[in-house]
């Protein structure tokens, strides 16, 4: 029989393991919504600031604010979770929530407008970032350190759910705030943080084993400026460059490409030589790691961009053709994606129940084939679509990506030893994050080219049937694609943007209300929006595709056993796995 020490032991060990799972999905959850909250209030926030994001030689503003959070987080999450497995994964967590805090306040009290606001905001949200990272390198290491194994997907199922909800959450958040005081959609975070902040200090603590080492200095050199170089690349790539329609042939972001390849060989040949890697390479021989990992990265690239797909449809096309304001547009766009949360809220914790019972490759697998299945079905709707076909195209994808995402994190973590479940954990989610940057920039390249092909030709023709000058006409057209998916996406009147109040004022009245009204717009870009639609969503079936043959691949359901060992394990060592 068990003693009454044992007793009170397990009832305190199980009360624990809920007051993680609370905790580290508030953190989660809060990182994941600063992280999506600007799409929508990117205007008022602009508007704030007195800057134009459309003039020439400030998009780079947008995009920053944008991608500067993703591309830290990328880049810090991986030392951070080896930063977790040598010094405690609690006490790198609530460094996070502090430092999240902080700068969530700093973002909301800047006092500068114009170019200096925008730069502060940069730099604010950047260094926010640090303690994004710090929250999701540690927090899946924390729960996979309270749950056992039999419980580890519906903990983490739960967990990763409200991370991924977290990021459509943001956008109606964001629409709601905004348009009241900008400065909200910084401050609305600060509450709930400084709660998290202190509870997580009063609360957890480490009940995982540490791995005491050294810092791997050029490792970590390597793996943070080669990722930056990679991922300002593909930032800057989606800009337009001289007479060109994007900067893929910039020699600055070849450079930039160039050298973060490099950097990032050099990486991993630096990581098989030093005695305490940062990324332990060793790991993707437990092929329930190397598989879900790659699960990850392409089910990343394939919903990544969607979401900036998505406001971009319903913001430039459906909803002012229904009558909706510009100004509008991006509440409006944030309520009706909720299909897609839904998907995701229902089957995020079922999955993950149920991978605990019988593994994570079937859940895994069919979430894949539906969220491919549910792509097509976005690739065939009409750009005017009836709303209950969109609605059951995205919960599908939001169901799909929900099945797929819980037993994935589970079979990657159930196949960790205890010792590196930071760095894993950390490891994991450099991938998933670098799938978000990288389908950015897939996305709207693929879009860029699908709408380079007839828009230019239909804008032209447009314009002159109501009023504009030939000279005119051909100058809007010859506008970088990127400008129009820029100007929707920020709910602003597009026409009026583009063409500006002098050409306006010199049209008839009925023309010029009529190119910035509700119908001109969307019908005039429908066609070639559609056929960008095209090739972005067939991309992300095939994406969706082989991330089912992937996470086939994992094999059955693994946890790994710790096996007694010394203070320092042989380098190179491979963990113990077994089946179950």
């Amino acid at each position: 029989m068990l003693s009454t020490l044992e007793l009170m032991n397990s009832h305190d060990s199980s009360r624990y393991k809920w007051v993680a799972l609370s905790n580290t999905t508030l953190g989660v959850l809060i990182a994941t919504i600063n992280s999506s909250i600007l799409l929508i209030a990117l205007p008022d926030i602009f508007r704030g600031l007195g800057i134009d994001p459309l003039a020439p030689g400030n998009s780079s503003y947008l995009l920053w604010l944008i991608m500067g959070y993703l591309v830290v987080t990328a880049v810090l999450v991986v030392s951070f979770g080896r930063l977790g497995d040598m010094y405690g994964r609690v006490r790198m967590y609530n460094a996070g929530f502090a430092i999240f805090t902080v700068f969530s306040v700093l973002l909301s009290v800047t006092w500068l407008s114009g170019t200096s606001g925008a730069l502060w905001l940069i730099v604010m949200r950047i260094l926010q970032g640090v303690g994004g990272a710090l929250l999701m390198a540690n927090s899946n290491a924390i729960i996979t350190d309270a749950f056992p194994s039999d419980q580890r997907g519906l903990a983490l199922g739960l967990n990763m759910v409200s991370g991924i909800a977290g990021s459509f959450l943001g956008l109606v958040i964001g629409g709601v705030l905004a348009p009241l005081q900008w400065r909200l959609v910084f401050l609305v975070s600060v509450p709930v943080s400084l709660f998290g902040t202190v509870w997580a200090y009063r609360k957890l603590r480490d009940t995982g084993l540490r791995r005491p080492g050294g810092i791997d200095w050029w490792g970590n050199v390597t793996f943070g400026v080669g990722l930056v170089a990679l991922l300002a690349g593909i930032t800057y790539g989606i800009q337009p460059y001289g007479s060109h329609l994007m900067g893929w042939t910039d020699p600055a972001v070849l450079a930039a490409l160039g050298a973060g390849v490099v950097l990032l060989g050099v990486f991993t040949w630096v990581e098989t030589r030093v005695e305490h890697p940062m990324f332990h390479i060793d790991l993707f021989r437990i092929r329930a790691f190397a598989a879900g990992n790659v699960a990850s990265l392409l089910s990343g690239l394939g919903r990544g961009g969607l979401m900036f797909i998505l406001i971009i449809w319903l913001q430039g096309i459906w909803l002012p053709e229904r009558g909706y304001s510009f100004e509008s547009t991006p509440l409006w766009a944030g309520i009706f994606m909720l299909p897609l949360t839904v998907g995701f809220l229902v089957a995020g914790p079922v999955s993950g129940w149920l991978s605990d019972r019988y593994g994570a490759r079937p859940f895994a697998t069919g979430g894949m084939v539906i969220a491919a299945l549910s792509f097509g079905w976005l690739l065939l709707l009409p750009v005017q679509f009836g709303y209950a076909s969109f609605a059951g195209a995205i919960f599908l994808n939001g169901f799909g990506m929900g099945l797929f995402a819980s037993p994935n994190r589970a079979g990657i973590m159930n196949a960790l030893p205890s010792i590196r479940r930071g760095v894993g954990a950390g490891m994991s989610t450099t991938f998933q994050n670098t799938a978000m940057v990288l389908s950015i920039g897939i996305f709207f390249s693929l879009m860029v080219l699908g709408l380079a092909g007839s828009l230019p030709a239909a804008m032209t023709s447009g314009l002159e049937a109501h009023g504009v000058s030939a000279a005119q006409a051909h100058q809007v057209a010859a506008l970088p694609p990127v400008a129009v998916l820029f100007a929707s996406l920020l709910g602003y009147n597009p026409m009026g943007s583009l063409l500006g109040p002098r050409t306006l004022d010199r049209l008839p009245p009925a023309d010029a209300q009529y190119v910035t009204g509700h119908a001109f717009f969307p019908q005039l870009v429908s066609g070639p929006f559609h056929a960008g639609l095209t090739v972005a969503f067939a991309f992300a079936i095939a994406a969706c595709l082989v991330a089912a043959a992937a996470s086939w691949l994992r094999g059955g359901r693994y946890v790994h056993v710790d096996e007694p060992e010394p203070a320092e394990a042989p380098a190179g060592a491979r963990p113990a796995e077994v089946a179950t």
